[in-house]
């Protein structure tokens, strides 16, 4: 299968190592990073949600908006709109977009954050919820005649969408979280299953659970990992380099006065778990950011020259990853530079061991 490769775009130009600016939203650095991608041969954009962020559906627009081929994938959390409205949100933009709308599902696993938003729910109902939520989504998308739909936490009468979603194959549904709650949800709805860059084990063990879920289903997601590449001109380069994002991070961290707290989602808490065992694990994965931040997102990297990170990447597609998450602590230069260095030979190793396989 071939590879896919999705980047990031922020509402501004902002990371570990870079101060957040005091505005929100950033057009001029939306429209820039979108071309850059689009440029680079990215075939998909993250855009993030958060109960403080500018909405990731509009922020999406705008950056579709100024490209033509580059895909959006939009980060998006059950709960607080209504099933048949997104339904018919994302339908449209995918028919404004010509069909380069997919969308991740966010369940959230922090408390407090989703408290900001006015949702007390426990984890296992918010899981319950967004599971309802995606049978209603899907209806939508598929339903030919009214349909009715009697959940715990949706129900509806005759609900219908006049626009359906651009393309036959329908709009993609990315999906993550590593609690057990979240995988039976994957296995029911997830068509890419998303989790972070983890070691070969950990990967190994997080597909094996969610296709045992998905099977239940009679379905076969695919797999999505997130990594932060940090590549240079030689291995020496890469690792010095390394060192020196960490010690950006730390500064800027001490700066902010902002402590880390222990994580409530499964995911940080296996990245964590994978810290524990050493700063470089496997061949090239590298845990310092991750130990520093509290594994709060995807914050675990991929150390060395070019050729060095795509053979790496080569192992976690022979584990079954077709699709790559990636994004640098220089948003802008990084994704240059994956443009330019790391996604061709990703592919080009890609297309051998599949040529190989076929001969085979």
């Amino acid at each position: 299968m071939a590879v896919e490769f999705i980047g990031y775009i922020g509402n501004t130009n902002q990371s570990e190592t870079i101060k957040a600016p005091p505005e929100a939203i950033d057009l001029v650095h939306v429209e820039t990073a979108a071309k850059l991608h689009e440029n680079a041969g990215f075939d998909r954009t993250l855009f993030a949600f958060h109960s403080t962020s500018p909405e990731s559906i509009l922020v999406a627009q705008h950056a579709a908006s100024v490209t033509t081929r580059l895909g959006v994938m939009i980060a998006h959390r059950p709960g607080f709109n209504a099933p048949t409205i997104l339904a018919r949100q994302l339908a449209t933009l995918d028919h404004i977009t010509r069909g380069r709308v997919a969308v991740h599902v966010i369940t959230g696993g922090s408390d407090t954050e989703l408290q900001a938003d006015g949702d007390y729910t426990t984890k296992a109902e918010r899981y319950a919820r967004t599971s309802e939520y995606l049978d209603v989504v899907r209806a939508e998308w598929a339903a030919t005649r009214p349909f009715d739909y009697a959940g715990r936490y949706y129900r509806t009468s005759n609900a219908f969408s006049a626009i359906k979603p651009y393309r036959p194959e329908g709009i993609p549904i990315y999906f993550g979280g590593s609690s057990d709650e979240a995988i039976a949800v994957a296995g029911k709805h997830a068509d890419i299953y998303a989790l972070w860059g983890e070691t070969y084990e950990q990967v190994r063990e997080s597909l094996s659970r969610v296709r045992a879920a998905a099977a239940t289903h009679g379905r076969t997601p695919r797999f999505s990992l997130s990594l932060r590449p940090i590549v240079a001109d030689t291995e020496e380069a890469a690792w010095a380099r390394a060192d020196r994002i960490l010690e950006e991070a730390r500064d800027l961290q001490r700066a902010s006065g902002k402590v880390v707290e222990a994580p409530q989602n499964e995911g940080s808490r296996r990245l964590l778990a994978a810290a524990a065992q050493g700063t470089r694990l496997d061949k090239r994965l590298w845990t310092g950011i991750a130990a520093l931040v509290g594994a709060k997102g995807n914050s675990t990297s991929l150390v060395g020259t070019p050729d060095q990170v795509a053979d790496a990447m080569l192992d976690y597609y022979r584990l079954g990853i077709t699709t790559f998450l990636i994004r640098g602590f220089d948003p802008l230069l990084d994704a240059f530079l994956y443009g330019r260095d790391l996604l061709p030979r990703v592919r080009a190793l890609v297309a051998r061991e599949t040529g190989q396989a076929a001969a085979a």
